[in-house]
């Protein structure tokens, strides 16, 4: 171990593998035919962000994040809103890790009052608050702040997640879901989308858990850490620590992206309501 940490070039290696992994696997779960748009970032600056911090990483890429596969599919979007639609009405709706703000065009569409998006990336908020101004769309609140240390209480009705829990260590989780719970009024809903487990015969399970591992010996031999990893959300665990947190938790079929061969779906939607 100490060998690679004395070598730049043997850390550098690993990373551009980490962020080359990287792209695969979020073009994969995108189901986009190619990993980034031809305006997206460049291996170069892939490395740098994945060099970097998780914050500064995504201050970096911000200005391209919408061009990547990492941006959650409208597809995606649309199904999750559908789904929460015979839930509501909604009043207040909160996007936690908004990143550019797509998440937000779901709550807009459900909630009847406010709109709010938190993120810890400067960067990635200003990429939100230009799409909106470009958009002309209704003016949501952007806020700067930590996911593990909400600034809400009883705030709102509704908050979703997209695509942020890789960030997050199992360790973390009791910490992110106690904000959210806080956030919400009684009664409220979290909800977010989870994929199916993939079988051993999958590619996509060989794929996610080998970015898994080469993140993993990143953040052994390189400072700052960059927290990303697909394969530590299980659902068992994570309704756990949901119902710790003061939740009743339940799952919708997404039906959009079909069954599996046993029947099950390939994506559910967690609903977690604040009792």
């Amino acid at each position: 171990m100490s060998s690679l940490v004395d070598e730049p070039a043997e850390r550098g290696t690993r990373t551009v593998r980490a962020s080359t992994a990287l792209s695969r696997a979020g073009a994969v779960l995108s189901g986009r035919t190619g990993p980034f748009a031809p305006q997206g970032p460049t291996l170069r600056e892939l490395t740098v962000q994945a060099l970097s911090s998780v914050e500064r990483g995504y201050d970096l890429l911000a200005p391209k994040f919408d061009l990547t596969p990492f941006r959650t599919p409208d597809r995606v979007l649309e199904a999750v809103g559908s789904a929460l639609r015979p839930l509501g009405p909604f009043g207040a709706g909160l996007d936690v890790c908004c990143g550019t703000g797509a998440g937000a065009g779901v709550l807009r569409a459900l909630c009847g009052e406010r709109v709010t998006g938190v993120d810890f990336s400067a960067g990635m908020l200003g990429a939100a608050r230009r799409a909106e101004a470009a958009d002309a769309s209704p003016v949501a609140e952007w806020v700067r702040a930590d996911a593990r240390s909400l600034p809400f209480r009883s705030a709102f009705d509704l908050a979703v997640s997209f695509g942020a829990f890789g960030h997050f260590l199992p360790a973390e989780r009791p910490a992110l879901f106690a904000g959210v719970h806080r956030a919400l009024r009684p009664g409220g809903i979290f909800a977010f989308p989870v994929g199916a487990p993939q079988s051993y015969r999958d590619p996509l399970y060989w794929t996610l858990l080998g970015f898994d591992s080469v993140m993993r010996v990143r953040n052994l031999v390189w400072r700052p850490p960059f927290v990303m990893y697909y394969r530590t959300f299980p659902l068992g665990a994570v309704r756990d620590d949901l119902t710790r947190a003061g939740f009743s938790v339940g799952l919708l079929p997404l039906e959009e992206f079909g069954r599996r061969p046993d029947g099950s779906p390939h994506w559910r939607l967690a609903v977690a309501r604040r009792m």
